[in-house]
This record gives structure tokens, sequence and C-alpha cells, in this order.
């Protein structure tokens, strides 16, 4: 016959005489000091008897806390503060001694604003910072300031951390150009980062933020016609400045160049001169030694160099007794009949006779000196 019929003697399969379960021996002795499972317990003592034991149990519950592996307990002793609950299974005093309060400390939260920043340069722009941040001491989270909005049911901490962020990306724009704030926003956003955190840390908030970023930045709509404008006209003179400065390029190298070539001609020249002055210089102090042991010949001597150097590079016409000899010169093979063209020829005597007078003033000077 089944255990569970009528007749089957009441016996239970999965009752066994001895229970090696701890919990339940101790709840079965409980229940037998008390008189909970006597058949006699009856009226008010067997009421006052349940109550206790109730409450017994109760206490025994309430002095034990399980924390998760996400959060922390900041534990309260008479409502001042006393330790933190590690994740796991803690033990406390019963309720009114000791109260939890479990805060989630790895969950990060996010704020996300767009702020009107006045740059550098005088630029409204509009910059949009998203911040997310975790709790990194619960006891300052939840003592160490207090937030206003938690009054009306928000988030702690969510409306420090705005106010903070506002105030690092006002700081940190505002000593930065409108380019920068448009073009360099990742590394305003790290200094940001920084300045918002020890904001925190000075608060006593007991955040930590882990991302600070600046997504976007645009100027106020208002303003947008006349910023598209400006921006023009800064690249139109961005393209116009590095045309010059290829330009530059191009001509500087040049011009060195040029400055170079004209010094070193200008060098030469000065050497040249220098050397010619020098030669014609002890030319003419050999010309003055000479000149004081015979000056008529001497003068003689420079007279026929002269003419020899001038009548060079002149037309002339040679005459030797009744014969006139043409010499042609710069290509001439006649002489023009217009005396306009043809200046009038020069005649000197034949060169032999020009020696000869010259050898008889030498024999004259020289006798006349003896």
């Amino acid at each position: 016959m089944a255990w569970n019929q009528p007749g089957g003697g009441g016996k239970d399969p999965w009752k066994s005489k001895g229970s090696n379960n701890p919990v339940d021996d101790f709840l079965s002795k409980l229940k037998d000091q008390l008189g909970l499972g006597s058949p006699n317990a009856s009226g008010a003592s067997g009421w006052l008897k349940k109550g206790l034991a109730l409450l017994a149990l109760l206490l025994v519950f309430n002095c034990f806390k399980l924390i998760d592996e996400r959060e922390r307990g900041v534990v309260l002793r008479f409502g001042k503060f006393d330790r933190i609950m590690t994740p796991g299974a803690n033990v406390k005093m019963p309720w009114p001694i000791e109260s939890v309060i479990v805060v989630n400390a790895t969950q990060v939260q996010t704020v996300e604003e767009t702020v009107n920043v006045l740059t550098k340069d005088e630029n409204i722009v509009d910059i949009k910072f998203n911040a997310q941040y975790t709790i990194s001491d619960p006891r300052l989270y939840l003592f160490g300031y207090r937030d206003d909005i938690v009054a009306s049911g928000g988030q702690q901490g969510s409306e420090t951390v705005r106010q903070a962020a506002e105030s690092a990306v006002r700081e940190v724009v505002g000593n930065n150009t409108m380019d920068a704030a448009l073009f360099e926003r990742g590394q305003l956003s790290v200094v940001a980062k920084d300045h918002l955190q020890k904001s925190l840390d000075m608060y006593k908030t007991g955040i930590k933020v882990s991302q600070f970023n600046l997504p976007d930045a645009r100027f106020p709509d208002e303003v947008s016609d006349a910023f598209n404008e400006a921006l023009s006209a800064q690249q139109q003179k961005e393209s116009i400045t590095n045309a010059a400065k290829a330009y530059a390029s191009k001509i500087v190298p040049e011009a060195r160049g040029t400055a170079s070539r004209i010094k070193a001609e200008a060098a030469g020249y000065r050497e040249a001169s220098i050397a010619k002055a020098t030669g014609d210089s002890t030319r003419f102090r050999l010309l003055a030694d000479q000149y004081r042991k015979a000056p008529e010949v001497t003068r003689k001597r420079l007279y026929l160099e002269t003419m020899q150097d001038v009548l060079s590079k002149n037309q002339k016409v040679v005459s030797g007794g009744n014969n006139i000899l043409y010499l042609p010169v710069n290509g001439q093979s006649q002489p023009s009949a217009n005396p306009a063209v043809n200046p009038p020829a020069q005649v000197i005597a034949p060169a032999a006779a020009v020696r000869d007078s010259a050898r008889a003033d030498t024999r004259q000077s020289r006798e006349g000196g003896n």
C-alpha cells in the first residue's frame, strides 16, 4: 500500500528518523524549548511563547546582511557612520542598533548637457559635454556633501557633477580660441576632465570621473550665418597666407643666391682694383725714379706711349714722304667722302723717323750731362 494512501501507516519515505541538517535540528530544539511543538501549549502563555520565538527568529536573521559584488554597504550605528561592508555575507548588530545603506559602486552614471561658452577671442560657441562617473567612496558619496536634486527625487551626485562639469568646460574653453573649441576638442576634453575631477575631490563627493567627452561644438543659431562668413574669410586668409609662404620659399633662395653672387663679384672687383692701384703706384714710383735720372727722355717716352695708345684706338692715315697709306680701322675698308662721318685724318711721321728723333734726343741729353 502506498505511503500517502489511507492505511499506509503514515510512513513518509522522505522523512528519516535521524536528520543530518543542523538548521532543522536547531529549529526543532527551539520549538521544543518554547513549547511550540507541544500539544499542551495553549492560552496566553502559548501565544507569548510564539511571539518571543518569532522575535528571536527576526533578530537572528537581521544580524546577517548579504552584499552583492557590485554593491557596498555603509553601516550606521545609532545613525553614525561605523564601517563599509564588502561583497559577501556580513554580520551586524540587529536593528535599530545598526542599519545598512546599500550603494551600487560599479554602476556607470552619465550626465549630458550643452553649455553656451565665450571663447578667448570673444566668440560664442555651444559645446555639448558627456560625463560618465562611478562611486569611489560610498561614505563621502552619502555624507560628504548634499545634492539639492535628491530632495526632488533625483539621483544623488548628478546635479553636482553637472554643475562642476559646466564650470570646467567654461574655464577650459574660455581660455582657448574658437578654432581650438571647434577642431581641438580632444585635447580640451582631457584638460576639462582633470579640472572636473579636482573640483569633485575638493567638494568631497566620493565620485570618480571615468570618461569625459566634448562630442559636439557649434555656433548658436542666431549668429550661424555671420560665423559662416567669418569662417570663409578665415579660410581665404589661410589660403592667401599659404600661397605667400610658398612664393617666399621660392623667391628667398633665389634672392640669397643673387646676393651671394653680387657679393662675390664685388669682392673680386675690390681685389682687382686694389691690385691695379698697387701696380699703378709701383709703376709711378719707377717712372718717377727714371724721370729724376733722365727727365727729357722720360717725357718723350711717355709722350710716345700716350700717342701710341690713343692712335691705336682711332682711325688714322700714315704718311711717309709723298706716299699716303690708309689703314682701315673698325672694319671700314675705305674712308667716307662725308667729312661729318669721317673726321679729319691724323698725319704722323713714320715710325723710323720717330725712333731716330728719340735717339738723337737721348744722345744730346747724355752729352749735355757730360
